[in-house]
């Protein structure tokens, strides 16, 4: 692998970098050790159970939900990289709702559903399974990799640990709470990785635009103005850093959001999030972290990249008098130099702790996801379909295992390769786009045929993989890594859904009926007639399903009691009301009246970064402050069950009451 940094430039000692790897691995690992233990022990939460370890039993709230979901989405894509392309682009680079509507869906028409892929069998057979299973793996191999390949990188060049020794290191934590405590230990490692993020963004945001170097918004705004001539932006309004309209940061822009739209829908963590959540949570939980999340890439990308074109060619920035290079830009150095040359060591520490954050969460959603496809949509499906469920925890906690073993094999293969991350932003877009529309007509539009969903996802990929390279080639002459990173290149019954099931054994009924009666949610219902509200929840069935099937899906009840399906009906128009507002908000009537031949003026920069850092303020209330009081009587009663075994203990170690 080529060297990263233009002249061997390190932030911080290897032994800080090792100690800082390391030790907030081992830190993770034991809270949530514990904490998987409390759950167990005073919350009757025991992920040896798969409903628990896939899908948190179904009965996660609204506050963690936003939390976990806002952890999910703040990918290194919207830190250190929202910081890198404002440098590259300038204001427009630093500008996601239809998943709480598929999740609410969901809820509705396959209420027992463990992972997108059940959903995709049920309907269109074992070839479409198949293709989006591939589809599937592939996209979350490369989201993970492509984050391990990242931190890797940064990793490496902050602090000069070797890249495979960092990629090793990344994921080993990982691997260990996420095999014990399920997807309940990835809804509490999110809010953990969410809350300590956005204080350390917000300190960052404020650090650097209130230092001396940088003036305040005036002062930055005044500094960008008087070297525009040197940072003239090609494709840019008058080639200014300052302008909306720019004609490169749209396309990525455009790639951006397609990228982000199928890592939320071809990506089973997404869907296990909204299949683990209470009924009442799905929508508002996914919106609120759809609102919050503007304010990382928005505040942060605008406040750091501004200020890397101030500081790059001066004394203060860690290359100085060498060349920031294309190659350090494009690897994610942005960020972290301009901590360097404004926090100093402390700063890069602290910068440090946030990839760690970024990574983790990334990975343990990751490991989950692919244990869960592995675990189902393979072994129970192909090889063992009477697998009991101790059977399918054994493989799913062996899947984690290899999971993260393989993908960190693959992260050094592509770091050996030369890959990076905007390399792989442009290439994930193309392996995996293809099948969104397939799956969300899956659920949305009961005309999409088999053959349709089948084969729209294997053309799509071939044409787009075609396009993408014959046009790298007729444009740049060679197809290459280099030339592949320009920015130009790039009928049916919903009643089979019940057929879905929990996985029940004779040694868990007991546990997963009194689970559901304790946490107010549905028990799986005994076969019987159809009622009317069922009769309303579905439509009519596929015009070729013989009469047996018919007859069939008629014995089928939805498991769900009236109450709750009226409330998913609800909560279902509210989701699309709320992804159309959002999407006018944040493609129509915020940025398209900006892209225009228009600068920013001094008050107008003011104000839009004021509200940037407002924004900050306002995501660290919705997604770390309200789901503490969401879930207050949970912790509550965990607080209570530990302090009365403590002092029981420490009453039978003082003799007072014997065991």
């Amino acid at each position: 692998m080529s060297q990263i940094t233009s002249s061997g430039v390190t932030l911080i000692s290897q032994g800080t970098g090792y100690g800082l790897l390391i030790g907030l691995g081992i830190l993770f690992c034991g809270v949530i050790l514990i904490a998987v233990k409390i759950q167990k022990a005073y919350l009757d939460e025991d992920s040896g159970k798969s409903e628990m370890f896939m899908v948190a039993n179904r009965t996660v709230g609204t506050g963690l939900t936003a939390s976990a979901v806002f952890s999910s989405w703040m990918w290194i894509n919207e830190t250190v990289f929202s910081a890198v392309n404002c440098y590259r682009f300038g204001l427009a680079a630093p500008m996601i709702a239809l998943m709480a509507v598929l999740g609410v869906l969901a809820k509705l028409r396959v209420p027992y559903a463990h992972t997108s892929l059940e959903i995709i069998r049920m309907r269109y057979g074992k070839i479409a399974h198949v293709v989006f299973l591939v589809l599937n793996l592939f996209c979350n191999i490369f989201g993970c990799a492509s984050m391990i390949l990242t931190g890797s990188q940064l990793i490496h060049g902050i602090a000069g640990i070797h890249f495979v020794a960092a990629t090793v290191l990344i994921p080993l934590g990982v691997v260990l709470y996420t095999a014990v405590g399920g997807l309940k230990a990835t809804f509490l490692t999110d809010y953990l990785h969410t809350a300590i993020a956005l204080i350390l963004i917000i300190y960052f945001t404020m650090a650097i635009l209130t230092h001396e170097a940088i003036g305040g918004l005036y002062g930055l705004y005044d500094k960008v103005t008087a070297i525009s001539d040197e940072n003239y932006i090609p494709g840019n309004y008058k080639g200014s850093l300052l302008t909306m309209k720019s004609h490169d940061a749209i396309i990525w822009g455009l790639i951006l959001k397609f990228g982000n739209l199928a890592l939320v829908v071809m990506d089973t963590a997404f869907w296990q999030k909204s299949f683990a959540t209470e009924v009442k949570a799905t929508v508002p939980g996914y919106n609120l972290a759809a609102i919050a999340i503007f304010g990382v890439p928005w505040g942060l990308g605008t406040v750091i990249g501004l200020a890397a074109r101030v500081l790059h060619d001066t004394p203060l920035f860690p290359t100085y008098p060498g060349e920031f290079t294309q190659q350090e830009v494009l690897t994610g150095f942005v960020m972290p130099y301009t901590i360097q040359a404004i926090i100093g060591e402390k700063g890069v520490v602290a910068f440090f702790v946030l990839l760690f954050m970024a990574l983790t969460s990334t990975v343990s959603s990751s490991m989950i996801a692919v244990s869960s496809i592995l675990s189902f949509d393979v072994y129970k499906t192909y090889i063992n379909p009477t697998a009991s469920d101790k059977r399918i925890i054994r493989v799913s906690h062996l899947s984690v295992v290899f999971h993260g073993v393989f993908i960190t094999a693959f992260s050094i293969i592509l770091n050996y390769g030369g890959a990076n991350m905007t390399w792989i932003g442009y290439f994930r877009p193309i392996l995996t786009s293809s099948g969104i529309i397939p799956l969300i007509f899956t659920l949305t539009w009961a005309g999409q045929t088999r053959l349709a969903a089948t084969w729209a996802p294997i053309l799509g990929f071939i044409s787009g993989l075609t396009i993408w390279l014959a046009t790298a080639k007729s444009m740049y002459g060679t197809i290459n890594l280099a030339t592949t990173m320009k920015e130009a290149p790039c009928l049916f019954d919903w009643r089979q859904f019940l057929r879905i099931e929990l996985v029940e054994t004779p040694d868990s009924d007991d546990t997963i009926s009194s689970t559901a009666t304790d946490q107010n949610i549905p028990e799986k219902q005994p076969v019987t007639s159809s009622s009317s509200s069922t009769t309303d929840t579905i439509h009519q069935s596929d015009s070729n399903s013989n009469n047996t099937e018919v007859n069939n899906l008629d014995d089928l009840r939805h498991p769900f009691d009236g109450d709750t399906l009226n409330q998913l009906r609800r909560w279902y128009r509210i989701a699309w009301l709320m992804w159309a507002v959002l999407v006018l908000l944040t493609f129509v009537v915020w940025p398209m009246p900006l892209y225009r031949d228009y600068i920013f003026n001094k008050p107008f920069f003011a104000g839009w970064t004021i509200v940037a850092i407002v924004w900050q303020f306002l995501a660290f209330v919705s997604v770390v402050v309200y789901p503490i009081y969401d879930g207050r009587y949970e912790i509550w009663t965990a607080a209570k069950g530990v302090t009365k075994t403590i002092r029981l203990k420490g009453l039978i170690a003082a003799g007072f009451v014997r065991t």
